[in-house]
């Protein structure tokens, strides 16, 4: 894989561009990589998302842009370390409607998203909250119509393809199929987030 193409952010910082989110989580971990090991240039933010990663805090960004020319990276994220696992009580307001979008009953749709592994592509929307792939794009579900206006903290919803668990009590309006009392941002904690970009994720059903 290479780059689609890099677009200066300021004076100190880079976009890449790579078309994808897949492609997003194999050029992050790569790069994560090749800084712990000396084989980037000087760097101090490297931030994933849709199908970009930024590169920030850089000391002079036209040499990276001809690092980066015509460099080959890989087309898929390693496996790494051990997923966190998650405990969630799967009854959420929207899981008989999520089960029904997938064509299937509630204990299925449940079993659906246990099986599933999920990596984390990348954060935004609050502090903590990580956009997670791993379900197919065929029971990618739409977002509510009409968006709540206050989602409780730990709650696990759907949208698109994507799962996320919203951190702390705000508006939302993703398909709530669950709840997690495993605390996702704070600030107490080294680090805050419990779900970094790249982590691998598993949820497991508690009565």
């Amino acid at each position: 894989m290479r780059v689609t193409r890099v677009l200066p952010m300021g004076r100190r910082a880079l976009l890449l561009e790579v078309g994808s989110t897949e492609r997003a989580q194999a050029l992050h971990a790569e790069l994560v990589r090749l800084r712990e090991t000396g084989g980037l240039p000087p760097v101090e933010e490297i931030v994933p998302a849709a199908a970009t990663v930024l590169l920030d805090g850089l000391e002079d960004p036209g040499s990276l842009t001809e690092w980066l020319r015509d460099r080959e990276f890989p087309d898929t994220a390693p496996a790494g370390a051990a997923a966190v696992v998650l405990p969630v009580r799967y009854d959420g307001p929207d899981l008989a409607g999520v089960a029904a979008l997938w064509g299937v009953d509630e204990e299925e749709a449940v079993a659906i998203h246990t099986r599933t592994e999920f990596r984390v592509a990348f954060c935004g929307f609050a502090p903590g909250f990580g956009y997670l792939t791993g379900l197919p794009e065929e029971l990618g579900v739409p977002r509510r119509t009409v968006p709540r206006t206050s989602v409780p903290p730990g709650s696990v919803g759907l949208a698109g393809a994507y799962t996320g668990v919203y951190p702390r009590t705000s508006p939302g309006g993703w398909q709530l199929i669950g709840r997690t009392d495993a605390v996702l941002w704070d600030v107490s904690r080294e680090p805050a987030a419990l779900l970094a970009p790249g982590a691998r994720v598993r949820f497991e059903a508690v009565p």
